[in-house]
């Protein structure tokens, strides 16, 4: 999955002369979670939501007309914006882009191509990936097996005995990473399995009937099933 396919292309920018006022009330309106910084055709920051959110908290503790004034009328976004921002290229994967995110502590990247900015990454994009992921608005049904170490022919042997048991597979993926030294092959990670199938209960008697232990389930209808 390419950075290019899920960002959010042709971003909202703002100058760093724009009032922080204005800029928070650019990201209200437009639901939007951070706005590149651009001067003269150059990216030089990202002002975020969060970083808006805590100057207009900190006036409205002071209740100081002052700090009012001065927030509304002289607070520019270069006052507070993040300078040389971390980003990601339009050709990178999504992997890379959450690898880097996680290690920055960073929610929000823009997206460069050739020099240019041409998106925005943000937890906003990462929260639609993992919906398609998850058929969060297909009503898929779905399990979660293991952990289990991951051997070759795993996840076609699932699919296999899900579809025999009625399942029309949509998605599997494991879930988990191998700890600091540890050899790949030892490394144990959950499976999630998400399908369409007429009886629920059917499939999962059919994963533990193979060995496999269901340790979540969900129907179609999103409501976990009863023990």
């Amino acid at each position: 999955m390419i950075v290019r396919n899920w960002m959010e292309p042709n971003p909202q920018v703002v100058t760093g002369d724009t009032l922080l006022s204005e800029a928070k009330r650019i990201l209200t309106e437009k639901n939007l979670h951070a706005l590149p910084v651009i001067e003269d055709g150059r990216l030089r920051g990202i002002i975020t939501r969060a970083h808006c959110l805590r100057a207009a908290h900190f006036v409205a503790r002071t209740q100081n007309p002052d700090e009012y004034h001065f927030f509304a009328n002289r607070l520019k976004v270069k006052d507070i914006m993040v300078r040389n921002p971390a980003t990601v290229e339009a050709t990178e994967t999504m992997e890379n882009a959450l690898q880097k995110g996680r290690e920055l502590g960073v929610a929000q990247f823009p997206v460069m191509e050739d020099g240019q900015v041409v998106g925005v990454i943000t937890a906003n994009e990462v929260f639609t990936l993992a919906a398609h992921f998850l058929g969060a608005w297909e009503r898929r049904s779905g399990v979660a097996l293991g952990p289990m170490p991951l051997q070759p022919g795993t996840i076609g042997r699932i699919a296999d005995i899900a579809s025999a048991a009625g399942a029309s597979v949509h998605a599997i993926y494991p879930i988990g990473k191998a700890e600091p030294g540890a050899h790949k092959a030892n490394c144990k990670k959950k499976i999630i399995v998400r399908f369409h199938a007429p009886n629920v209960h059917a499939v999962i008697d059919a994963l533990v009937a193979a060995g496999y232990r269901v340790i979540e389930s969900v129907e179609a209808a999103h409501q976990p099933l009863p023990n």
